[in-house]
């Protein structure tokens, strides 16, 4: 197959979950497939690396700043949005250089399928496509709006939100009908989208880990030590995160003093900075997640807002770490609470959750070989890629 894939946003480097799943599989399909890969680099983003790491596509990327919340090109891009139907978290990924080498490359004599990877992608394609396409959903996106939505406690806040995640909701809806079909990476996501779009054709693939990378290396764990990683400029991760240093970890260092907290992930920002208050290490970008994970002896994952599925579970499991997430930060995974990770919603159950596998490093040891042993058989990228590949075989099958 000639496989067109485009992206919003960029692939490289690999610091988001999303970054990772989308290059994995690439990678994957590139070994029996002609890939062009057609993104986007922002000021921070090597495109050069990129290529460099996809020897086997043809990698095109446009250089674009998405506009900041506060910055007049967000404000020009929010009056916009409400003049249209579209969303403004979807109105401003409109790229023009991006739109016209779509438009360029989306002809039967270059491509014979289409993968819009990201729903944020979707406006960059042209009114009459061509060849047939494959809407990659990372996640619902118009769920994790309608919790920002209900989570929200400010009324004017709330009130754009609803228009938001409603706007959201139709053209996702549109998007997922229009596509030959859509892939989601939960049964969650799945049961969302499908009721949002009746007449698409939703699928689930699985999510993978390269378990050789993330694996147990041998770090002497800190017993009192707990580690989250995650990208601190995507909302949810920040939210889980003033929450947990508000309302959890003070009651875990009520009964253990010593427990610390190390946060991992880009751009954390100023409100979280001050939330750590020197307490709470928060390091920022680096190099190399598993040298925290590594030497932590608890990962926790308090999301209370999101959708699609944590990587970052799967990284930590790989890892043989103890995992205690929310229900919702473990959602659409095939988790067993008690046997893989421990669920736990409010915060004294998290607290004492925690505080137990503090105490009990056997407990750590079981659930960590079980998440490792439970990775390993089941979630490669080889597998993950493989499924994506029969869906987009099937597609060009039936189109033909």
């Amino acid at each position: 197959m000639r496989i067109l894939w485009l992206n919003v946003g960029g692939l490289w480097p690999l610091n988001t979950g999303g970054r990772q799943r989308s290059f994995n599989i690439i990678s994957e399909l590139a070994r029996r497939h002609q890939l062009t890969v057609l993104t986007t680099h922002g000021a921070g983003d090597d495109h050069a690396a990129l290529a460099a790491e996809l020897p086997g596509c043809k990698v095109i990327s446009v250089p674009y700043a998405l506009p900041k919340r506060g910055s007049s090109a967000f404000a020009l891009a929010l009056l916009r949005s409400w003049l249209s139907p579209l969303p403004v978290t979807l109105w401003k990924w409109r790229i023009p250089a991006l739109q016209s080498e779509t438009t360029r490359l989306l002809t039967p004599e270059h491509t014979d399928l289409c993968v819009v990877d990201f729903l944020y992608a979707a406006p960059n394609l042209p009114r009459d496509v061509a060849v047939p396409t494959v809407l990659f959903e990372h996640n619902a996106e118009y769920l994790i709006w309608k919790r920002l939505h209900e989570a929200e406690k400010r009324r004017f806040h709330r009130a754009l939100l609803e228009i938001e995640w409603k706007k959201l909701r139709r053209a996702e809806a549109a998007a997922c009908t229009q596509a030959a079909v859509t892939l989601s990476v939960s049964e969650n996501d799945r049961t969302a989208l499908t009721e949002a779009a009746p007449r698409a054709r939703v699928r689930t693939i699985p999510t993978g880990v390269d378990t050789s990378y993330f694996h147990p290396n041998g770090t002497r764990q800190a017993a009192a030590k707990l580690v989250f990683s995650g990208s601190m400029d995507w909302y949810p991760n920040e939210e889980a995160m003033l929450y947990f240093i508000d309302a959890v970890l003070p009651l875990i260092r009520r009964e253990v003093p010593e427990a610390s907290l190390t946060v991992v992930g880009r751009n954390p920002s100023m409100r979280l900075r001050a939330a750590a208050n020197g307490v709470v290490q928060v390091t920022g970008t680096v190099d190399d997640v598993r040298p925290y994970i590594g030497e932590a002896a608890v990962y926790v994952v308090p999301l209370r807002i999101g959708g699609g599925t944590r990587i970052k579970i799967f990284e930590a499991l790989a890892m043989g770490k103890a995992v205690v997430s929310t229900r919702l930060g473990a959602e659409g995974l095939p988790l067993v609470s008690g046997e893989h990770f421990v669920a736990a919603d409010e915060p004294e159950d998290f607290a004492r959750a925690v505080v137990e596998l503090i105490r009990r490093p056997e407990q750590r040891r079981v659930l960590g070989q079980a998440g490792r042993k439970l990775v390993e058989e089941r979630y490669s990228w080889n597998r993950a890629a493989r499924e994506f590949e029969l869906h987009c075989e099937e597609v060009i099958n039936h189109a033909g």
